[in-house]
């Protein structure tokens, strides 16, 4: 087994840290789990000494997801991104009706616009065979991302 986390380049980790907190209802320490602890975690938990929690990394609570770590760097994002995380407050349930995907997309990209997103372009589809919703967006410091 590999451990790996998703590290995005920041100006200010601490910033984007928090609006992706929100975006994902990840957490800012490890969780902890009963059995079968993930070792990463462990060493995590070793790094924050005394503190209780980063401000700058992100754990997803049911320990499915990698760790994200928010690294500062000196220079301006430049360019588009090569990787982008996909958001899905429809949790891809394919019985939802097209209205109602488009509500919560909506929903939550109105969510993230107020903690300082902002809404790149929408792609709508309306074919009855494969009806497609979706939206691009930036966090904070212009990464893109979708939701769909």
């Amino acid at each position: 087994m590999v451990f790996w986390q998703l590290t995005i380049d920041a100006n200010d980790p601490e910033r984007l840290a928090t609006f992706w907190q929100q975006a994902l209802g990840w957490v800012s320490a490890p969780p902890g789990v009963a059995d079968g602890e993930p070792t990463w975690w462990a060493h995590y938990r070793g790094r924050l000494g005394g503190r209780d929690a980063f401000t700058d990394r992100l754990f997803d609570p049911a320990g499915v997801g990698p760790a994200l770590w928010f690294q500062q760097v000196p220079e301006a994002k430049a360019g588009k991104n090569r990787l982008h995380l996909d958001l899905y407050p429809t949790a891809r349930d394919d019985s939802l009706s097209q209205e109602r995907r488009i509500e919560l997309i909506d929903a939550k990209a109105a969510e993230l616009v107020a903690l300082g997103a902002t809404v790149k372009h929408r792609v709508r589809d309306d074919n009855p065979a494969d009806p497609e919703y979706y939206l691009v967006l930036q966090d904070p410091e212009g990464n893109e991302f979708c939701i769909s």
